[in-house]
């Protein structure tokens, strides 16, 4: 029997989101302009000299003016309110752009091995000043990328993604300067190849963590930051409160958490009060805040035996 029907306890912070929101779609475009300018330059500098380090480092910065304009898109998408079609929005776009990035540097890392080895096989000439020149210019844009991206990375997946891969492209960067300067002083070509699958290697551990982050909410798992035994104890254990079944706890985004859950009365207790006070539970221990609480008399005959 039930004795309340989805008593929902919402906090919503849309002036602070959207704040957020246009601070960081800011940054992203400046980011995006710096990027994909310079982007250009480091395509035509593998080329013309010849370096497969150079070319890695491209194909990483390529990497991150597709992140950037996917994370800027994003914002800007996931700012749409929920219609009758989407009632909860759009802000499911910004994991699904991070997904995608984190896909894209798999492919990107993998091409990049792949022709570093054919490379230490069969040596190649590369032009090492040329090289030194464009390598220290883009080791100085990511480092102004990076600056840009570094305060909305906390708040953002998609920002962070964004963030991670003008990272590493930044020590891909100062890789390129190192190996042009041994290069430079000692002929070692092969020091080319060695610095772009070094760069390759460096970047696939990160993206792995951004691919299973994202895949975790994408498949509404509970959020990496909390456990869902110490959830329901916490419930259980609240005034008033008999049992707890149908216990769901996911994300939307890379900053929400939401609960539904079916609390069993206490005998005598009262429904509002037993649900305001685990709403103010979730809301203060776990900072759960986007709450659905169906408070019932006893225990769905489906789970009486699953959730005592």
């Amino acid at each position: 029997m039930s004795a309340g029907h989805d008593h929902a306890g919402h906090s919503h912070g849309g002036h602070a989101h959207n704040h957020a929101a246009g601070a960081s779609s800011r940054m992203l475009g400046i980011a995006l302009a710096l990027t994909g300018t310079f982007l250009i330059v480091e395509l035509v500098g593998a080329y013309l000299f010849n370096s497969l380090a150079l070319l890695s480092d491209a194909a990483h910065m390529f990497t991150d003016a597709a992140a950037l304009a996917i994370a800027l898109a994003a914002v800007k998408i996931g700012q749409r309110p929920a219609d009758e079609r989407r009632t909860f929005g759009y802000r499911r776009f910004e994991i699904l752009a991070a997904a995608f990035n984190a896909l894209l540097l798999f492919a990107v890392a993998a091409f990049v091995l792949w022709e570093g080895v054919s490379r230490l096989m069969v040596a190649q000439p590369v032009e090492s000043q040329g090289m030194l020149v464009i390598a220290v210019a883009g080791l100085v844009v990511n480092l102004i990328a990076m600056r840009l991206l570094s305060a909305g990375k906390e708040q953002s997946l998609n920002v962070k993604g964004a963030y991670l891969e003008v990272w590493a492209d930044m020590l891909g960067s100062a890789g390129v300067v190192a190996a042009a300067i041994v290069i430079m002083l000692t002929g070692w070509t092969w020091v080319d190849p060695i610095v772009a699958i070094a760069i390759g290697l460096w970047v696939l551990p990160r993206t792995w963590i951004l691919l299973k982050d994202t895949t975790q909410i994408l498949l509404e798992g509970v959020p990496a930051h909390l456990k869902l035994a110490d959830i329901r104890t916490a419930i259980a254990d609240a005034p008033g409160v008999g049992g707890v079944h149908d216990l769901h706890v996911w994300s939307m985004s890379s900053n929400d958490v939401s609960l539904s859950a079916h609390v069993v009365l206490a005998e005598g207790a009262e429904a509002e009060t037993v649900r305001r006070g685990v709403a103010a539970l979730l809301h203060d221990r776990f900072e759960i805040e986007h709450v659905t609480i169906q408070t019932e008399l006893e225990a769905c005959a489906a789970h009486e035996s699953v959730h005592p």
